[in-house]
C-alpha cells in the first residue's frame, strides 16, 4: 500500500506529515469510524482530517533549504511506501532555494505548492469553510504575521501582506524582557544562554494556551507567568495585528465573510476574541493551526509523471536534398549507382566553377581596358570584310561618286586599312572625351569606348 508525504516550510521548524494507516501503532483508533464532515477533498484524499503523523524538526542555525532535503531524504529512505511528495512553500525565494536544493541531491518525485493553497484544501476538507465564499487566511508564525485574502471557489489571492512587526519571535522576547525586569531571572551572560532563555519563554507561551499559568525552572531562574499578565503583556501587538487585518481585508475590496487562523500563535486565546471584535466576522481556530499546511500539503501529494522525450522531427527526403555520400565502413565499399552520382555532381560543379572563373575574369578585362583594343580589332576586320560593299560617305566636302569595280575594292581590301583615332590605347590613360558611345562601368576606373557596328545592308546606289 503506497503513502503520501506533506511538508510545510516554517522560519522556526520544518514539519512532515504523514497519513496514518491501518496497522498503525495507536490501536485505539477506529479509521471505520472516522468521516470527512465535508465531502471529498480535490485531491482525492478520503481519510479522515487528524489521521496524520505529523513530525517537527526545529530549524536552529541551519538553511532551511537544506533541512527540508535532510528531512525528505530521511523519511522516503525510512518509509519505501511513499510514492508522492508535496512541500508547501511561502513565497518564491523560498520555492527557489528548495527547488535548487533538491536537484543537487537528486530528488525528482515531489512537487511544490503555494502554502494559501495547502491551507484552504485541508480547511475545505475538514468543514471549516462550509458555506463561505471569500476568507481571509490570518497566519501568525515565528518570523512574521500574513494575511491573504482568498477565493474560495477559484483559490485566487485576492491581496495579501505580510509584516515582522508582530511574530512569534516578538511575543517570546516580549516575556523574556519581562521576567528579566521582574529580577526572577538574571540576564544571560552570553548568546548560547540568551537562546536557552528565548526557548523556555516559548514553552511557557504554548503552555499558556491550555492553562491559565506556567512556571518553568531554568539555570538563570524561575520563569512564571499567568495567563492574565500574559494577555496584558502582548495586547498592544495582537491589536496592531487585527488593524493590519482589517487594512488588508478593505485593500481587497472584497466581501470577507469569515478569517480563518494558521499557524502556532493561532492558539492563542486573545487572539480570536481580538480579531472578532475588531472584524466582526467569524474566526475559524482549527485543531493544530500549526499543522495545517503541512496536513493540506499531503492531501495534494501526487506522483509526478516524467515528461515523455519531444518527438523527433521528420527526416526530410533523400530525392531532394540528397547529401554527399558518408564515407564507407570498413570493408563495405560504396555502390557503383552511389559512385557514378557522386562523379556526376563533381563534374557539375568543376563546370560551374569555371564557367564563373570565365565571368569574372572577362569582367575584370573589360573594366582594364581590354575589351576597347578587343572590339577596336574586331572592328577593324569586319571593316575588311564588308569594305567590298559600296557604301555613301559622311564627309560634305566630297561629291557623291559611283561605286567601284570590283577589282578596285578587291585591291583596297588587301591594302592595309589605317587605325582610327579613338581606337588607339597607350600606357597612360586616355584622354577622349565623354560621348555617346563612352560607357563608365565602375566610378574611378578608365570609360570603355563602344564602337559602332557597321549597317547590316548597304545603302541604294545614288542617282544619276
Amino acid at each position: 500500500m503506497s503513502s503520501v508525504l506533506g511538508v510545510s516550510v516554517g522560519a522556526g521548524a520544518v514539519r512532515v506529515a504523514r497519513p496514518f494507516t491501518g496497522d498503525s501503532a495507536d490501536p485505539t483508533r477506529n479509521f471505520a469510524a472516522a468521516q470527512p464532515r465535508y465531502a471529498r477533498a480535490r485531491s482525492g484524499f478520503d481519510g479522515p482530517p487528524d489521521a496524520f503523523d505529523v513530525q517537527a524538526v526545529p530549524v536552529g542555525e541551519r538553511r532551511v533549504d537544506e533541512l527540508v532535503a535532510d528531512a525528505v531524504g530521511a523519511v522516503l529512505a525510512a518509509d519505501s511506501r511513499i510514492s508522492a511528495t508535496a512541500i508547501a512553500y511561502r513565497d518564491e525565494n523560498h520555492a527557489r532555494a528548495i527547488r535548487a536544493e533538491l536537484a543537487r541531491r537528486q530528488f525528482t518525485n515531489y512537487e511544490l505548492v503555494p502554502d494559501v493553497v495547502a491551507a484552504l484544501e485541508f480547511l475545505e476538507y475538514s468543514g471549516e469553510l462550509q458555506g463561505f465564499g471569500t476568507v481571509a487566511l490570518y497566519d501568525l508564525g515565528a518570523s512574521g504575521l500574513s494575511v491573504t485574502v482568498v477565493d474560495i471557489g477559484t483559490r485566487q489571492v485576492c491581496f495579501t501582506e505580510r509584516t515582522s512587526d508582530i511574530s512569534g519571535d516578538y511575543l517570546d522576547a516580549l516575556i523574556r524582557e519581562q521576567q528579566i525586569a521582574s529580577g526572577r531571572i538574571a540576564h544571560p551572560p552570553d548568546h548560547t544562554g540568551l537562546v536557552a532563555l528565548d526557548k523556555l519563554c516559548r514553552e511557557a507561551k504554548e503552555q499558556l494556551s491550555g492553562s491559565s499559568a506556567v512556571a518553568l525552572p531554568s539555570t538563570e531562574g524561575l520563569v512564571l507567568l499567568s495567563q492574565e499578565n500574559f494577555e496584558a503583556l502582548i495586547m498592544l501587538a495582537v491589536e496592531s495585528s487585527a488593524r493590519m487585518t482589517r487594512d488588508v481585508i478593505l485593500r481587497s475590496e472584497q466581501p470577507v465573510q469569515a478569517v480563518a487562523l494558521l499557524g502556532g500563535c493561532a492558539q492563542i486565546p486573545l487572539v480570536a476574541r481580538v480579531l472578532r471584535r475588531w472584524l466582526g466576522v467569524p474566526v475559524i481556530v482549527p485543531a493544530a493551526p500549526d499543522t495545517v499546511v503541512t496536513r493540506g500539503a499531503a492531501m495534494l501529494a501526487r506522483p509526478v509523471m516524467p515528461r515523455p522525450a519531444p518527438a523527433p522531427f521528420p527526416a526530410a527526403p533523400r530525392e531532394e536534398t540528397a547529401p554527399y555520400p558518408a564515407e564507407p565502413a570498413a570493408g563495405r565499399p560504396l555502390g557503383s549507382g552511389t559512385v557514378e552520382k557522386f562523379g556526376r555532381r563533381r563534374e557539375v560543379s568543376l563546370a560551374g566553377v569555371a564557367v564563373g572563373a570565365l565571368v569574372v575574369v572577362a569582367a575584370i578585362g573589360i573594366t582594364l581596358g581590354w575589351g576597347t583594343q578587343v572590339l577596336s580589332h574586331d572592328s577593324q576586320r569586319q571593316d575588311a570584310v564588308t569594305s567590298s560593299v559600296p557604301t555613301s560617305t559622311t564627309r560634305p566636302s566630297e561629291p557623291v561618286t559611283a561605286a567601284p569595280s570590283t577589282t578596285d575594292a578587291t585591291n583596297e581590301s588587301l591594302a592595309p586599312v589605317p587605325q582610327p583615332q579613338n581606337a588607339t590605347t597607350t600606357t597612360e590613360a586616355p584622354t577622349t572625351t565623354v560621348g555617346p558611345n563612352t560607357i563608365t562601368l565602375i566610378p574611378g576606373l578608365p570609360p570603355v569606348v563602344v564602337p559602332t557596328l557597321p549597317p547590316l545592308f548597304p545603302p541604294p546606289p545614288a542617282q544619276q
